[in-house]
């Protein structure tokens, strides 16, 4: 089975390394310097062009990849859960 992350995308939950919060992640130095090297070497994939991300997710297959959702980390927590 797999996690509709936003808009036509899904993920094999399997590959998922980490959900975080945009709002409270991207306090860190460490993680928005993460995202901008993310974006640098063209691993950022955004889902919602335009609207501010609530979420972003860091998937391992087939590369490392970083999805920026407009879904909230809870909400794919539960979707997640209803998955596994």
């Amino acid at each position: 089975m797999y996690l509709h992350i936003g808009q036509d995308h899904l993920v094999d939950p399997r590959t998922i390394i980490g959900i975080f919060d945009m709002d409270t992640a991207t306090t860190q130095k460490a993680t928005r310097e993460f995202l901008k090297k993310g974006e640098r070497e063209g691993a950022v994939v955004d889902l919602q062009p335009g609207m501010i991300p609530k979420s972003f997710l860091l998937v391992d297959f087939p590369d490392n990849i970083l999805y920026l959702s407009p879904l909230s980390p809870a909400t794919l927590k539960a979707r997640s859960e209803q998955i596994l």
